[in-house]
């Protein structure tokens, strides 16, 4: 694993530099580590592409299903029509936010070199996603519908933070 992981970073060192910019910036959100940073970037291909958070949203499959008909609106379960293996990495680091927030030694190492603009995303993504787990939690959800929609909200924090570091499209 630990050679794995090498690589990996190797090839993100040869990438090019606005996709290293990307990678580095995803990994001041606690719960994105490098492995998970470089799904989100990989798999996106660019976040700029997105008009709106609610696109990457949408592209994941982390948005609700609906049944609808005349006045009649129903919500269902998330689509999952969207990139399967965004939607696991951003679920996975999702469950992170079930812990109070705090900036731990690995995290401030993560952050170092970082704008003061992402920074402060990261910090906010800390608060709201730590209160909407609790919020969720403490009115009777699963585990699973809580993370899961921790996750759809993380993906707009990620998207905030795509656009803040990448230059905007051509």
């Amino acid at each position: 694993m630990q050679r794995l992981e090498r690589a990996i970073s190797e090839a993100i060192a040869a990438a090019p530099p606005a996709l290293q910019h990307v990678v580095r910036a995803l990994q001041a959100l606690r719960g994105v580590s490098l492995i998970a940073a470089v799904t989100i970037a990989t798999e996106t291909d660019r976040l700029t592409r997105f008009a709106t958070a609610r696109q990457l949203m949408g592209y994941s499959g982390l948005v609700p299903s609906e049944h609808s008909s005349g006045a009649r609106i129903r919500q269902g379960g998330i689509t999952k029509t969207g990139n399967s293996h965004l939607r696991r990495i951003v679920v996975e680091a999702a469950w992170a936010y079930r812990h109070r927030p705090a900036i731990g030694e690995t995290l401030r190492k993560r952050q170092v070199g970082l704008s003061p603009a992402v920074l402060a995303i990261a910090w906010k993504a800390q608060h709201r996603l730590h209160a909407r787990f609790r919020r969720l939690a403490a009115r009777g959800k699963s585990r699973q519908h809580v993370v899961t929609a921790v996750a759809r909200e993380l993906l707009g924090f990620v998207w905030a933070i795509g656009r803040e570091v990448s230059p905007a499209p051509a």
